[in-house]
């Protein structure tokens, strides 16, 4: 056996911006079934640690082309936190002010890495859920003029994940089979520009939607009320809180709209917050996979499919972000921060220096 060596990328980098994308699949093994392959394509390698760094440079790239969007001009946009990270990741590379309207439930981890990232952070009240905060995003591109990123109606959004993303996933499973496709949805974004690609050229893989149990707004069968342009008119009345930050908002977003009227999923399957929590750590402790509440659910459906799946099926499953971003949510509840009893007998258990 020869050590493990690594020999750079060959190439070097303008900005960090130009990073994006080309995350690795990466197969699971302690926790799949032995009589499949079940891989997780991890979006945390993205610079900004989430697939909506996608979403972001994609927004920002495609306005500026369009002319919509001016030198130094502010970008507002409300987002659950990675759209905002993105965001704030591609504004600082390309120098555009950022604000973002957030609902203050979502974790602090977040609020503060867009801060960090030079962002302001305007906080909505919980109560007024993911409309709030879009709504208060669409005030203020009105009152001062600012660009307004649309991330739940523009056609950048899809777009990306149909140049990209999609075309990813085909290089990388070329010549293997590839029975299933799981993901989960914020905006709709990923399952639409995925859709798009694999419905022409991998017709027989099979495209897994997942949603929070409680919240399962395609599975009500409730149209969503809706503008002349796309957006929401009312927050969706299926919708109940739920702890998994980034899926699923109190609306269905126009980008989804598109997955749901081309029939771009093949099953709608919905997950309980609990049980996205236990499949996050499982992947963390048995893996050693770092995914947030969002990648355990996705993880959580594609491990039901996996137990249930033909003898060599091969299922792909998308995991959003990192967990350190949810490090004051329910994730990391039971994580200790002084020694457990187990710790402390460990420290006891030879002569050398001990803590009191």
């Amino acid at each position: 056996m020869t050590s493990r060596t690594t020999t750079g990328q060959g190439k070097l980098y303008e900005s960090i911006v130009d990073t994006i994308g080309n995350t690795p699949c990466i197969q699971v093994k302690r926790l799949a079934p032995d009589n499949v392959r079940l891989y997780v394509k991890a979006e945390f390698f993205n610079p900004a640690a989430s697939v909506k760094d996608r979403l972001a440079i994609s927004i920002i790239e495609e306005a500026e082309k369009r002319g919509d969007l001016k030198p130094g001009q502010t970008v507002v946009e409300a987002t659950s936190g990675n759209t905002g990270i993105g965001l704030a990741m591609v504004c600082a590379a390309k120098g555009y002010p950022l604000v973002v309207t957030m609902a203050e439930s979502f974790s602090i981890e977040r609020r503060k890495l867009m801060r960090f990232l030079g962002a302001k952070v305007v906080l909505t009240p919980k109560e007024l859920k993911g409309f709030g905060m879009y709504q208060k995003a669409v005030e203020l591109a009105k009152e001062h003029s600012w660009f307004l990123a649309h991330q739940f109606e523009t056609p950048d959004n899809a777009l990306i994940h149909e140049n990209t993303t999609a075309r990813e996933i085909v290089a990388d499973f070329d010549g293997d089979r590839l029975d299933y496709v799981v993901s989960g949805y914020g905006t709709g974004g990923t399952v639409t520009g995925i859709g798009r690609v694999l419905r022409k050229e991998r017709p027989d893989t099979k495209i897994i939607l997942s949603e929070p149990a409680n919240a399962q707004l395609l599975g009500s069968g409730i149209p969503q009320e809706r503008e002349p342009d796309g957006a929401p008119d009312v927050s969706h009345p299926a919708f109940e809180p739920h702890p998994i930050q980034g899926w699923t908002p109190d609306f269905i977003p126009l980008v989804l709209q598109e997955a749901v009227d081309e029939k771009y999923y093949d099953e709608l399957i919905p997950v309980a917050g609990p049980t996205a929590i236990e499949w996050s750590r499982k992947l963390a402790a048995q893996e050693g996979i770092m995914t947030g509440i969002s990648g355990g659910g996705t993880f959580a459906i594609a491990h039901q499919i996996a137990e249930q799946a033909e003898d060599g099926a091969v299922i792909l499953c998308m995991l959003p972000d990192t967990g350190e971003r949810y490090l004051s949510t329910p994730l990391f509840e039971n994580i200790e921060e002084v020694m457990t009893e187990d710790e402390r007998a460990l420290m006891k258990s030879t002569p050398g220096y001990q803590m009191a």
